[in-house]
């Protein structure tokens, strides 16, 4: 049994197939998912698990060079938890916003989709996989 870290085996195994550019979601539980895109579920119910909580799990396991969030997310608590996340970081391709309909279609390119149960409108991110050298 692993000792720490992501306990999932789904999604341990997804992150570590993960190459350089390849982008996943966390995403709200309302998030439309393409039929052929990988959904990774951890909603349990409404608010289990936050968006923050699997960004901090998420996040401690991969190179994030890019980000993408919705146009709409501007000014909310999703681009509070990213900055606070990631503003001291050095990423290579900074923090990049579409509209939300672009975000939408944008996860049809991920390698997979994390579900969480998070409510909070537009508490999705797509993130783009760095390397660590």
């Amino acid at each position: 049994m692993k000792k720490d870290g992501i306990l999932n085996p789904e999604l341990c195994r997804a992150i570590a197939r993960l190459g350089h550019t390849d982008t996943f979601v966390v995403a709200d539980c309302g998030l439309p998912i393409p039929d052929h895109v990988e959904v990774i579920d951890l909603a349990l119910v409404f608010g289990i698990p936050r968006f923050n909580e699997v960004l901090d799990a998420v996040r401690k396991e991969i190179v994030i060079e890019g980000i993408t969030l919705a146009d709409e997310a501007r000014n909310s608590v999703t681009e509070h938890w990213i900055d606070e996340r990631f503003k001291s970081d050095d990423l290579a391709q900074g923090i990049k916003y579409v509209s939300h309909e672009e975000l939408k279609q944008l996860v049809s390119d991920a390698a997979f989709v994390i579900r969480t149960g998070e409510t909070t409108p537009y508490a999705n991110v797509l993130l783009r996989s760095g390397v660590p050298f």
